[in-house]
């Protein structure tokens, strides 16, 4: 696989070099220049396989000639080492559950395999490299639980102070070791500013900065994995489905279309944001306006300027009626928000989290509005039991979380506050680590 800039003047690298480098000399992400497909019959016998072999199929189609194969093969089992059933509600509707991982998020997914791959090839080159990712929520928590422990790896977390949930903070916050977790004052924005900044720094060229935040391609490749998983479960034999991303930076649906383009039959997207919907209003009128992130349930969400708009643009030729031909895009309120987590218990006793709610709530006005009968998958993309406080508010009580987490209340917080949000600020704290 050779993969080129979004911002379109950086030479074609290998998908090693883009993993290792995360961001493009130029500023832009990578992608992609060809993306293999597979047949419909290819397609069709992977029915029944185990997620682990679909994993190894997909991800060895793509990547997997630029690695030793039976070595790859393991590392790639190894990080899809746990379920994502799809799970019906009637009437069309299903929900993929992506939440049995680690950290009970999706970002289990990418943020293990990027691991995985990255701690091999600094193992072959005998380097070392300092991973920076600004997170709103989930993404943090995946990575620093996908890479505590790993050697030649430091991780450095960046998350607005304030504004992730207790139970959030304690995932990506209580390890120590080689994870170090920064507080934010601001938004997710002024996280994601910062590490933009710094991997355009050449004076912190000696800490081998890389991301593993969606910059990186090596987190987006493996999401496309329980797309095709999921309609293998869903879909007629030789039929089409719908997905319903709930969608904040838009990396997941970024990865649903990627998986399109790999041959999977998805009649189209429905990409679900909460109040900061910069997606929907740009589909609706073709301007694209990044604006400061709102406050919501679904706070995992709350992105105002979603960085993988440029690779969603970019797999649609830059074209935004080839985007709004295949993506509808839907605002969902509070007010739906919650709504939708009581309406999808009473009737049907799923407890739904803010995240996932978003996405059912726009999976229902789409096939209201569309009268279409194909199969809608919606993701469902974190356990109910990492917003308890929300839930209960809705449903008078709280769901229990796996055994292994009942203890994070006592766990110490070992994070630093930065001061003020300042790209200097954030540099000297950066190159006072140890």
């Amino acid at each position: 696989m050779r993969l080129t800039s979004t911002s379109g003047s950086s030479t074609p690298v290998t998908f090693r070099h883009a993993l290792l480098e995360g961001l493009a000399p130029d500023g832009g992400l990578y992608l992609p220049d060809e993306i293999p497909a597979f047949s419909s019959s290819e397609i069709a016998a992977l029915r029944g396989a185990p997620l682990a072999e679909i994993a190894v199929a997909v991800l060895g189609r793509l990547v997997g000639d630029e690695f030793d194969r039976a070595r790859f093969d393991a590392l790639v089992r190894d990080a899809f080492d746990f379920p994502a059933p799809t799970v019906g509600l009637g009437d069309g509707l299903s929900v993929l559950e992506l939440f049995h991982g680690p950290t009970l998020a999706f970002k289990d997914f990418g943020a293990r395999f990027l691991a995985r791959v990255f701690g091999y090839l600094l193992e072959q080159r005998r380097g070392h490299a300092t991973i920076l990712v600004a997170t709103s929520g989930d993404t943090g928590s995946a990575v620093a639980q996908g890479f505590f422990g790993v050697p030649r790896i430091r991780v450095v977390v960046l998350y607005p102070s304030g504004k992730v949930s207790p139970f959030q903070e304690a995932q990506m916050a209580t390890l120590g070791g080689n994870v170090s977790a920064l507080r934010v004052p601001g938004t997710f924005d002024d996280c994601q500013r910062l590490v933009k900044q710094a991997f355009v720094d050449l004076g912190l060229r000696p800490l081998n900065l890389s991301s593993a935040n969606y910059i990186n391609i090596g987190r987006l490749l493996p999401q496309a994995v329980y797309y095709f998983d999921s309609y293998l479960g869903a879909a007629p034999a030789g039929g089409e489905v719908v997905f319903a991303v709930p969608s904040g930076n838009i990396g997941n649906l970024t990865a649903g279309v990627l998986a399109q383009r790999a041959g999977l039959p998805v009649r189209r997207f429905v990409s679900a944001t909460n109040a900061n919907d910069v997606l929907p209003e740009y589909l609706l009128t073709g301007i694209y306006r990044a604006r400061p992130a709102v406050a919501t349930l679904s706070n995992a969400m709350d992105v105002g300027d979603p960085s993988n708009f440029a690779r969603l643009a970019a797999l649609h030729g830059g074209s935004w009626e080839r985007l709004r031909a295949n993506v509808s895009g839907y605002r969902i309120t509070e007010e739906e928000t919650r709504a939708t987590i009581r309406q999808t218990y009473e009737a049907h006793r799923y407890v739904l989290d803010p995240h996932s709610a978003v996405g059912v709530a726009a999976a229902r006005r789409y096939r209201q509005e569309e009268a279409d009968a194909t199969p809608v998958v919606s993701l469902a993309t974190a356990h109910p039991a990492k917003f308890g406080a929300a839930i209960r508010q809705e449903l008078g009580f709280e769901p229990e979380l796996p055994a292994r987490y009942r203890d994070w209340a006592s766990r110490p917080v070992l994070a630093d506050t930065l001061v003020d949000a300042g790209y200097e600020t954030f540099r000297r704290w950066l190159l006072a680590l140890d």
